[in-house]
């Protein structure tokens, strides 16, 4: 079992930066991809970013492509998401997920965390 838990969200301008942190438990979070899924009300979760086990291969959604970096330590057990120039339609609920076959589908992570409110303003 992996318990993972996201954190470094808040209330941001437009414009602005924000870095979201994973937190993962367990001796084996180098065996799992990492990913970055958002929902906004109303709307179905999507994908964000994600990262392989190693870190060397790194995959971003065409709406933050260019604007967010995905990285990982593996030594900590902790994953990052750095986001910059920040839009208002980045307003989201962002949640990390682990997953033994990782990648851009929500159905490729078994572990999810609760998620960190991202809301930027116009």
């Amino acid at each position: 079992q992996v318990q993972v838990v996201e954190s470094g969200g808040g209330l941001v301008q437009a414009g602005g930066s924000l870095r979201l942190s994973c937190a993962a438990s367990g001796r084996t979070f180098w065996n799992y991809g990492m990913g970055w899924f958002r929902q906004a009300p109303g709307k179905e979760r999507e994908f964000v970013a994600a990262i392989s086990r190693s870190g060397g291969n790194k995959y971003y959604s065409d709406s933050v492509k260019g604007r967010c970096t995905i990285s990982r330590d593996n030594a900590k057990n902790t994953g990052f998401l750095q986001m910059n120039s920040l839009k208002p339609e980045d307003t989201a609920v962002y949640y990390c997920a682990m997953g033994v076959v990782g990648g851009t589908s929500i159905s490729g992570y078994n572990y999810w965390g609760q998620g960190t409110q991202v809301t930027v303003s116009s």
